[in-house]
């Protein structure tokens, strides 16, 4: 089982940035895909980002590609999402997750390991 710890919640300006880190307690941390979810208030959790073991290949919900960034360093055990020009309909709980398997994961239920959350809110 993998513990994860999100961070850089928080309160933003419609337009504004936001970088939120994932920290993994594994020792195999390469070993596993990654993805970034969220979930607004009476709206199903959705895929937001994803990336697999090496980083090389990504998955971005379309609302939010050319916008977001999803990165990881291996090294720190860490994954991030990047956001940028966020919106109003970008206010959600952001989740990070992990799977044991190698490739793109895009469907919640396929993850084993889930973080606590943290709150992005729009402040305009």
């Amino acid at each position: 089982q993998v513990q994860l710890v999100e961070s850089g919640g928080g309160l933003v300006q419609a337009g504004g940035s936001l970088r939120l880190s994932c920290a993994a307690s594994t020792r195999t941390f390469s070993n596993y895909a990654m993805g970034w979810f969220r979930q607004a208030r009476g709206k199903e959790r959705e895929v937001v980002a994803a990336i697999t073991w090496s980083g090389r290949s990504t998955y971005y919900l379309p609302s939010v590609r050319g916008r977001f960034t999803i990165s990881r360093d291996n090294a720190k055990n860490t994954v991030y999402l990047q956001m940028n020009s966020l919106k109003p309909e970008d206010t959600a709980v952001y989740y990070c997750a992990a799977d044991g398997s190698l490739g793109i994961v895009t469907i919640a239920s396929s993850y084993g390991d889930w973080g606590q959350g943290t709150q992005v809110t729009d402040a305009s």
